[in-house]
């Protein structure tokens, strides 16, 4: 009987090792595989200044960039840097064509459900790019009015989550990058565009476009780095990577090289 007994437990346990595994349920090798690898692969909008672009050698750049190049260097291995369609740049991390999402990335409860993410490394705003002469104000300044923005972008969301501004403006033309829909609010194919207001300044006092921004936002958000949802191990080796280089000071080099200053939150 006892017997009996024994090989029926080892039964028992074995079907719920199985219907574990059936419910998808797996170890977390993120961390090894990727060490095993040897190559960190950063998914990325290259045309979205100055988190991640391509300078006049064509090479990609950003401040993004750097702190992920420092990230792959701690962690022992090589940094690629991947450009995708950031509409479908989900679908990229998941199917495995990238490690992680690191370009700006808004944190957001939806992506949440879907996706690990470190904490936030920056604050960010969506704001309204208007042309300088424009006389535009506020934002109810652009009812009537056509606005851009970036396809896929928190810029959409943040106008979908505001509902009084979206159903009274008159048109919104969504566009793949943000560099596109500025150059069409240069010359007055829109008069104006929501975006991140980290890239709208940098990219008015780099280019020195007749631009401006309104005071009044649509939003405030947060940048994180994103993984797929199970690779734990992979998501907290790369936080405690941007903590160490905060702490020795390697977060706010980098911070001044592109803003002047250290914007970042890591750690504060």
């Amino acid at each position: 009987m006892k017997k009996i007994f024994v090989v029926m437990a080892a039964a028992v346990l074995a079907a719920a090792i199985v219907g574990c595994a059936k419910n998808g349920s797996k170890a977390d090798n993120s961390l090894a595989e990727l060490k095993s690898r040897g190559v960190f692969v950063l998914g990325l909008d290259d045309s979205f200044p100055p988190m991640g672009f391509r300078d006049e050698s064509n090479q990609i750049v950003g401040f993004d960039i750097d702190l992920a190049k420092e990230v792959a260097k701690r962690l022992g291995v090589k940094f690629k840097a991947q450009p995708i369609n950031w509409d479908s740049k989900e679908q990229e991390l998941n199917t495995g064509k990238i490690d992680c999402i690191w370009n700006g990335l808004t944190i957001t409860e939806d992506r949440q459900k879907a996706l690990s993410f470190t904490k936030p490394y920056l604050d960010n705003k969506q704001v309204v790019v208007v042309r300088a002469d424009s006389g535009f104000k506020s934002l109810s300044d652009l009812y009537g009015k056509k606005i851009a923005v970036q396809s896929g972008s928190s810029a959409e969301d943040a106008v979908n989550d505001t509902p009084d501004f979206q159903k009274n403006v008159k048109d919104i033309v969504f566009l793949e990058q943000n560099l596109m829909a500025l150059n069409d609010l240069v010359i007055g194919g829109v008069d104006g565009v929501v975006m991140d207001s980290i890239v709208a300044e940098y990219a008015i006092k780099q280019s020195n476009l007749p631009l401006a921004l309104l005071e009044e936002s649509l939003a405030s958000e947060e940048y994180g780095v994103a993984f797929r949802k199970g690779d734990a191990k992979l998501t907290a080796a790369v936080q405690k990577a941007l903590e160490d280089m905060a702490a020795d000071g390697t977060v706010a080099k980098i911070s001044n090289v592109w803003f002047g200053s250290d914007i970042t939150v890591i750690a504060k």
